[in-house]
């Protein structure tokens, strides 16, 4: 049988390195891979949604090193190096962030499709300005879309969520590669 690379129909393969959650996490991947899909694929991290697969929707952000980003834009190996925080490294069902225990508690939720990338989004937001107004709070939510609500409990969870942080006296983080990272990088399958 003929060796596909002779022929160049093969892929080039990229060894991708990142900082998932806290955790240092390899995979090789073809150069096209998208984040989205190396989260949910290769990583099987399915917190994060794909919806419209053209970063209008928002359902797909994440956090790379601090800041939200459309991992449906971006490619996997421009990743390489870099903190990326999914909705499953803001917190746990037994230890949720004031983000997630806000959308919770005032109801910013509905199919949950959207509610990755509100929670990624306001996450980062919050960090930025801790004590928004309503309007702010819903221009941080501008770019992201939900076919359910009418995004009134969704500002509200916002503006919640600022009361939570300001309750639990979460410390505001300086530069955004501090943010959601972890202090120490644990290795694949090691602890902290």
């Amino acid at each position: 049988m003929p060796d596909p690379t002779e022929q160049g129909t093969s892929e080039d393969l990229h060894e991708v390195t990142v900082v998932v959650n806290g955790v240092a996490r390899t995979a090789t991947v073809p150069a096209r891979r998208l984040l989205s899909d190396f989260l949910r694929h290769d990583l099987r991290l399915t917190g994060t949604h794909v919806g419209c697969e053209h970063g209008v929707c928002g359902a797909c952000t994440v956090l790379v090193d601090g800041e939200p980003a459309r991992s449906c834009l971006m490619f996997a190996v421009t990743a390489q190096g870099h903190a990326i925080t999914t909705v499953e490294g803001l917190g746990t069902e037994e230890s949720m962030s004031a983000v997630q225990q806000a959308f919770t508690e005032c109801h910013g939720l509905q199919c949950g499709f959207c509610t990755p990338g509100f929670l990624t989004t306001v996450t980062a937001f919050l960090d930025e300005n801790p004590s928004p107004t309503p309007d702010e709070a819903r221009d941080a939510v501008f770019g992201n879309l939900c076919r359910c609500t009418g995004y009134q409990n969704i500002v509200k969870s916002v503006l919640r969520a600022a009361e939570l942080r300001e309750e639990q006296q979460v410390p505001y983080a300086a530069e955004p590669a501090q943010r959601h990272t972890a202090s120490s990088v644990v290795a694949e399958g090691g602890s902290a």
